[in-house]
């Protein structure tokens, strides 16, 4: 630690002492001054937990004109750490590798300490892969920009989220996050077990001078990640918790299907296919039922076809039931409902 970086940290105790006793719990230094990996004009990176709202007054910024170094005070409470903890972003570098060098609250470093372990876990679970789909649908949302976007400065910056948030999502794939900072982030993706064509994709980017090439360069991002960055997870076997669903799945488009036949109505017969086609992915994705292609078969030219494929589809759905035990509730009519729905309890 030089000379200047340690007087900026007594500076920032002794004005916790001063302005806010209390609210100072710890400091901790990461970034390239932690790391090693700092230069002539590096500035400090540090991580100033407090405990309350007047904390917020240590924070501030400021340039040394004798050095020409800008740095930034930052402050961070608990709430901000927690959600770093998280992992809904692979930046968690001040969370997990700040080297603590003033400790004022011994149980707020325990608790650092909690969160840390509570990551350390989280990267090597499988729920991880959840915030990695998050981050992809996130991309995909800035890929939708770029091709919304016309000006080349603001699709470059639609451009910068599909990678951003892909780096990201390539991380916490692999149960990691950056350490070293922006300027060693390729080298971070690069260490990877990843095709070459990922980072190269990126490369592209930053240097396009092309809206059409920066649409492309996302696309591919985008494809990478869709083949690369899925985790299957293991799918339940049907059984008596899907009871139900084939009733009212029979109940909300069957007869509307049939309906947009006599009405000639497509957009009907779209809409009511596309929420068959919906529920049936949803049950698909938490069980295995097999694969339900409804709008590959969807017939716009001929709507009584889609009333056949309906009815295809669930009775294939029947099946699903009959292995599981379990029996379609029908009834001759209504008074045959009424007796067996009084009777259940």
């Amino acid at each position: 630690m030089n000379n200047v970086n340690q007087k900026m940290i007594d500076a920032v105790i002794e004005k916790a002492e001063k302005v806010c006793p209390g609210s100072l719990a710890l400091i901790g230094v990461y970034g390239s001054v932690a790391t090693g990996d700092e230069y002539a004009k590096s500035d400090l990176d540090l991580l100033i937990l407090i405990q309350d709202g007047n904390g917020w007054q240590l924070g501030t910024a400021f340039i040394l004109d004798d050095n020409k170094v800008g740095y930034d005070i930052y402050c961070t409470n608990w709430g901000g750490l927690k959600y770093d903890a998280e992992c809904r972003h692979a930046q968690i570098s001040k969370l997990m590798d700040s080297k603590i060098v003033y400790v004022k609250n011994q149980d707020a470093y325990d608790e650092l300490c909690k969160l840390r372990e509570q990551v350390k876990r989280f990267l090597v679970s499988e729920e991880r892969f959840q915030r990695v789909n998050d981050l992809v649908d996130k991309a995909k949302l800035s890929f939708a920009n770029a091709h919304l976007h016309e000006e080349l400065g603001q699709v470059r910056m639609d451009a910068f989220g599909v990678m951003y948030y892909l780096m990201d999502a390539v991380m916490l794939f692999h149960g990691r996050y950056f350490k070293r900072g922006t300027k060693r982030m390729l080298e971070e993706l690069e260490s990877l077990s990843l095709d070459v064509s990922f980072v190269d994709n990126i490369k592209g980017i930053i240097t396009s001078k092309d809206v059409s090439e920066l649409r492309t360069l996302s696309k591919n991002l985008i494809s990478y990640a869709e083949i690369n960055l899925t985790h299957e997870k293991d799918k339940k076997e049907p059984s008596d918790s899907l009871a139900g669903t084939y009733e009212e799945i029979y109940s909300n488009w069957r007869n509307k299907v049939e309906e947009a036949v006599e009405q000639n109505n497509v957009f009907a017969s779209f809409m009511n296919m596309c929420n068959l086609q919906y529920m049936f992915t949803e049950i698909s994705s938490e069980f295995a039922i097999g694969t339900y292609n409804i709008m590959g078969e969807y017939n716009p030219d001929c709507l009584e076809d889609n009333v056949r494929l309906f009815d295809k589809y669930l009775q294939k759905y029947e099946e699903v039931y009959k292995a599981v035990g379990m029996d379609i509730k029908r009834f001759p009519g209504v008074d045959e409902f009424v007796v067996d729905y009084l009777q259940k309890e």
